[in-house]
C-alpha cells in the first residue's frame, strides 16, 4: 500500500479549513490526517495537507533538524519573499520509491514513512532567521556587544532602518561595520513601523548569497559586501552606542529618533560586515581613470550576480557603492560562467551594499521586495535616482517578482552619469583624466542599448 501526499496551498488571511489553522504571519502549518479514497481499487491512504502562508522558503525551514525533510520550488512570499506555491517537492532521501504526479501535485512513497498519522509541524520566520544566526533564541544585547567591546567604535551612518557603526574588536581582526536594525517592536521608529522577521529575512538571505559569491567557482566576485556575522539580540540600546549616537547628533544632526526609546524587550538584527570604505558620493577620486575602474567593477559584479542568482539590485545609488583604496598595480578577478575576467583596479576596490529592495532567484525561489505595495517609492522628485524607480516600474509593469535585468543597466547608467558629472576629482587637468572621461562618455552613450549587465560585460570585457 502506498502513502498519498497531497499538497494544498492556502492563501494568506484564509480562515481555518478542516485541520488547517492560521497561526499568524509567516507560518507554514503541516497537518498529517488519515483519509479515505473513494475511487476503486485504490485503498486507504494518508494525506498531508499543507497550509502555506506565503512568506518564506519552505526549502529553508524544513532543514532545521539537520536533514532535508522537504524541498519545494517557488514557495510564495507575500512582500519580500518567495512566489508561486509548491511546484515541486522532494521527500527525505531515506524514503523509497518516490514518484511525483506533476498534474495533480501528489507525491507517493511507501507505507510507513509517516508512522504517526496525526502530526503538526509549525515553523515561523523567527525560527528561520534565528537558524541563519546560529541561534535558538535572541541573545542579550549587552552580552553580545558589551560596553567594553564597544569602546573602539564610532557612528558612521544612519537610515530609516537604523544606525551604522564602525567597529573594531579589541582582540584584533581589523575593522567591521555593524548595522543595528530594530525589529518586531510596536513603537514607530524614524517615522516608520519596525520591520517584521519575515521582512528582514529577505535582506539577510540576499546579503548572504551575494557575499558567498566570493567563493563560487563558476560565478565569482568579491564586489558585494562581505557579511561576516548576523546576530539577533534583545534589550535596551547599549550605553556606549547611545553616547556615539549623541555625539553624531551634536556634530552633524540626525533625522533619526533617539535610541533611548527602545526598552528591554526590543529585538534587533545586527549585521556585521567588512569595512568597505567610503561611499561614492564622499570619495575623492584621483582622476577619471579610477572612476572608470569603479564602473567596470560594478558592471562585472552585476553580471556575475545576474548569471548566478538572477540578481537585480534595484537601489544602486551612489550611497550604496563603497570604495576603499588598493595598490595602484592591483588587479581584481571575476569569474563569469566559468570564464575569468581580470581588471586593473587603478587603486580602488568596490563594495556594493544594501539589498533591501533587491531581487534574487535561489533554487527556483524568487526572493524580492514587492515595491507595488509602497506607492510612495515612486513619487519623489529631484535627483535622477528617483526617476529610476519609476523607470524600473515601467520596465517590469509593476511586477517586482519578474526578473528584468535591464534595471541593472538603468542603475549602471546612473553610476556612469555620476562619475562624469558629480563625483570629486583631485587631478582634473591631466591627459589621463581627459582620456577616461571620454571613455566614460562613450560607455554612457552605449550602455542603455544592452539588455543586461551580463550582455554588456560579455561584449566589452570578456575576450
Amino acid at each position: 500500500m502506498n502513502v498519498q501526499i497531497c499538497i494544498e496551498p492556502v492563501e494568506h488571511g484564509s480562515s481555518t479549513v478542516g485541520k488547517h489553522k492560521f497561526v499568524g504571519d509567516a507560518i507554514y502549518t503541516y497537518i498529517h490526517s488519515k483519509t479515505e479514497t473513494i475511487e476503486e481499487p485504490r485503498p486507504k491512504c494518508v494525506s498531508i495537507r499543507i497550509k502555506v502562508v506565503p512568506l518564506f522558503n519552505l526549502r529553508e525551514v524544513l532543514n532545521k533538524k539537520g536533514s532535508k525533510l522537504f524541498e519545494c520550488r517557488a514557495a510564495s512570499y507575500r512582500k519580500s519573499y518567495i512566489s508561486n506555491v509548491l511546484q515541486e517537492a522532494l521527500l527525505e532521501e531515506s524514503f523509497e520509491n518516490l514518484s511525483l504526479n506533476r498534474e495533480k501535485s501528489i507525491l507517493c512513497v511507501e507505507e510507513g514513512a509517516y508512522p504517526n498519522h496525526q502530526q503538526e509541524v509549525t515553523v515561523t520566520a523567527r525560527e528561520v532567521l534565528l537558524r541563519k544566526c546560529g541561534q535558538t533564541e535572541p541573545l542579550p544585547f549587552e552580552k553580545c556587544y558589551p560596553n567594553s567591546v564597544l569602546q573602539h567604535c564610532q557612528k558612521i551612518g544612519e537610515g530609516v532602518y537604523g544606525e551604522v557603526f564602525l567597529f573594531r574588536r579589541p582582540t584584533g581582526g581589523g575593522t567591521s561595520v555593524i548595522k543595528v536594525i530594530p525589529i518586531e517592536g510596536s513603537p514607530i521608529v524614524n517615522g516608520e513601523r519596525q520591520k517584521k522577521f519575515e521582512e528582514i529575512l529577505s535582506e539577510i538571505t540576499i546579503a548572504m548569497e551575494l557575499s558567498d559569491l566570493r567563493t563560487n567557482a563558476r560565478n565569482r566576485t568579491s564586489c558585494y559586501s562581505e557579511l561576516r556575522k548576523v546576530t539577533c539580540v534583545r534589550g535596551k540600546y547599549p550605553d556606549r552606542l547611545i553616547e556615539l549616537w549623541e555625539l553624531w547628533e551634536e556634530s552633524r544632526g540626525s533625522d533619526n529618533d533617539h535610541p533611548e526609546i527602545f526598552d528591554e524587550d526590543q529585538l534587533y538584527v545586527v549585521l556585521e560586515l567588512a569595512n568597505g570604505g567610503n561611499d561614492m558620493e564622499s570619495f575623492v577620486f584621483k582622476n577619471a581613470q579610477q572612476a572608470y575602474a569603479l564602473v567596470t567593477q560594478i558592471a562585472c559584479a552585476l553580471a556575475v550576480g545576474e548569471s548566478q542568482l538572477q540578481f537585480e539590485h534595484r537601489d544602486l545609488h551612489w550611497g550604496n557603492v563603497l570604495i576603499s583604496n588598493a595598490d595602484d598595480n592591483n588587479t581584481t578577478t571575476f569569474t563569469l560562467d566559468g570564464k575569468e575576467i581580470t581588471l586593473d583596479t587603478y587603486g580602488i576596490q568596490v563594495a556594493i551594499i544594501d539589498f533591501t529592495l533587491s531581487r534574487i532567484n535561489l533554487g527556483g525561489d524568487c526572493i524580492y521586495n514587492d515595491l507595488a505595495l509602497d506607492p510612495d517609492q515612486f513619487t519623489a522628485s529631484g535627483d535622477y535616482q528617483f526617476e529610476l524607480y519609476r523607470l524600473m516600474q515601467q520596465q517590469n509593469g509593476n511586477n517586482w517578482q519578474h526578473y528584468e535585468p535591464y534595471t541593472n543597466i538603468l542603475w549602471l547608467n546612473y553610476i556612469i552619469d555620476k562619475a562624469i558629472t558629480s563625483v570629486r576629482y583631485r587631478k582634473q587637468t591631466s591627459k589621463v583624466h581627459a582620456k577616461y572621461i571620454r571613455h566614460l562618455k562613450e560607455l554612457k552613450s552605449e550602455v542603455l542599448c544592452y539588455k543586461s549587465a551580463k550582455a554588456l560585460v560579455i561584449d566589452k570585457f570578456l575576450h
